[in-house]
């Protein structure tokens, strides 16, 4: 396989590994199961290499799949006989002296291998090297060992041929228990009509059609379908044509590790969808005025107004409203999990602050908010200044008054002087006082917004700590995992095997069945 390829396959293995890490506990049970095999099955294929393109034949009873593997390989290695089930064991024929780790992997023992001489292949040598061809037990066997067989090798293999025949292959064993599994494989899977020597020609086409028509009841579209015979060798030689090429393509083994990354890439996918919008600054403003107006400090913030204006004691900030806390938490992890998956939104729960402790947090903020009444700094000296300017207008004025009056003996124009200058003393006096009170009222306004506004953006401090970051940290990891599932996705799907077929005509099938007759009998004389 083309190096780069090996190198693209490996780095979608370890996104989707370190897609799986992050979710962690996040994802249901059987996803990640899913993807955990996808990931280990992965990479155990491509460290053993995908040079070898693993085929199995897997069918029913008496469907004539080792009949077909000793006609593909052309040997009489695989078990034949009238008793059923006849394989037992998983048979594999290598065409390749370094299969045996893969064997070994596959679960193939020992004395159930053959390897392939090349000079049975005549001038077709090399043509299917790296081929690991195996016969499987029975689908349908009376054994369970045999079933449990099929079903452990299956997702091991990289090209799938199912052997049907015309008695069985419309079996709804076959179609429930195996075929409907394998949807999303059509680009690894071929499916042979065997025995279509026992069908009269006029019979064969619709015979071809009806298992086309049940395979697309399946959900397997496009499918390559090739009637055969292994009794007379007719078609033997347009399988032997679809197991070359895909030796020659050398890319159905990542075509099926492809598609086995894919297909958890879809799972994860559906565990993690697309992200309602969602943003820190508008989240934390829609919850702000709840929360603030559960603390009270408006009130507070007025009464610390007032208590400047009046030189009232310093008021207390109360404890914020249980349920309301508690209330505009839940709204925000509605919000912020509306797209979520039932494992991702207890995540995110887990990872916001609680009601209480979101509470506990508010109370502790604003605790640090300063709630000083004290008046202006010069409102002490303004006051004393007017008292003075007062008192001493006071004096002035009626020392003037009694000198104006004769009743005191001053020189003229002392008593006019002093009565102007007490009267002058009083009004300044009155202009102090006006100005200590705008000065207070003044401060009094500015107290109170420094205690909504230090309130507010404590308040909004803690949202963003105790429930803004976690939901930033989860929604972000999600997006990851998201991104991840995608990239592991990146890759078109895998083309059929055989591409686009047409099914052969009469001429063809006595064609193919000629050649396939010469070939039997030249493997003979060699053997």
């Amino acid at each position: 396989m083309n190096p780069s390829h090996d190198a693209t396959l490996r780095a979608r293995t370890e996104d989707l590994a370190r897609a799986l890490d992050l979710a962690g506990p996040r994802l249901d049970a059987a996803t990640a199961e899913r993807v955990r095999t996808a990931v280990e099955g992965v990479r155990q294929r491509l460290d053993l290499g995908v040079d070898h393109t693993v085929v199995a034949l897997a069918g029913g009873t008496g469907s004539g799949k080792s009949s077909l593997f000793n006609k593909i390989s052309r040997l009489s290695f695989a078990d034949v006989g009238v008793k059923r089930p006849t394989t037992a064991r998983v048979t594999a024929c290598s065409w390749s002296d370094e299969a045996d780790p893969l064997l070994d992997w596959v679960g193939v023992d020992r004395e159930r291998r053959i390897t392939h001489s090349e000079v049975l292949e005549g001038d077709g040598a090399g043509a299917m090297a790296g081929l690991v061809l195996l016969d499987l037990p029975d689908h349908d066997s009376v054994e369970p060992a045999h079933r449990e067989v099929v079903d452990r090798v299956l997702p091991l293999v990289d090209l799938l041929v199912w052997v049907v025949d015309p008695q069985k292959y419309a079996d709804d064993a076959l179609h429930s228990g195996y075929l409907r599994a394998q949807v999303g494989s059509e680009s690894s899977m071929v499916v042979v009509l065997n025995q279509v020597d026992t069908v009269p020609d006029s019979q064969r086409d619709n015979l071809v059609e009806d298992l086309e028509r049940l395979l697309a009841d399946d959900g397997l579209h496009d499918v390559f379908v090739q009637p055969v015979s292994a009794r007379t060798g007719e078609g033997v030689a347009r399988v032997r044509e679809v197991l070359e090429e895909a030796c020659a393509r050398r890319s159905v083994a990542a075509g099926r590790a492809a598609a086995e990354l894919d297909a958890a890439g879809a799972a994860l996918l559906a565990q993690t969808p697309a992200d309602v919008p969602w943003r820190l600054d508008a989240a934390v403003d829609r919850e702000l005025e709840p929360v603030v107006a559960a603390t009270g400090l408006d009130a507070v913030a007025s009464q610390v107004g007032a208590a400047v204006r009046n030189r009232y004691g310093m008021p207390e900030l109360p404890a914020p409203d249980r349920d309301a806390i508690a209330l505009a938490r839940a709204r925000w992890l509605t919000r912020a999990g509306a797209s979520l998956r039932p494992g991702w939104q207890r995540s995110l729960a887990e990872s916001a602050a609680s009601a209480d402790q979101l509470r506990a947090a508010v109370t502790a903020a604003l605790r640090e908010v300063d709630l000083d009444v004290s008046g202006p700094r010069h409102a002490r000296t303004l006051r004393r200044v007017a008292w003075v300017c007062l008192a001493l207008g006071v004096v002035l004025g009626v020392v003037g008054g009694l000198a104006l009056g004769d009743v005191l003996s001053l020189a003229q124009p002392w008593g006019l002087v002093l009565a102007a200058s007490g009267g002058a003393l009083v009004v300044a006096a009155g202009v102090l006082a006006v100005v200590r009170v705008v000065q207070r009222r003044r401060k009094a306004r500015r107290r109170q917004e420094e205690v909504r506004s230090e309130g507010r953006r404590a308040v909004r401090d803690v949202l963003v700590a105790r429930l803004g970051e976690p939901t930033e940290r989860v929604l972000g990891e999600h997006r990851q995992v998201r991104e991840r599932a995608l990239s592991v996705r990146e890759l078109p799907s895998a083309a059929p095997l055989t591409g686009s077929h047409r099914l052969p005509t009469a001429d063809e099938i006595a064609a193919s069945s000629t050649d396939a007759t010469d070939e039997g009998d030249r493997a003979g004389a060699v053997t």
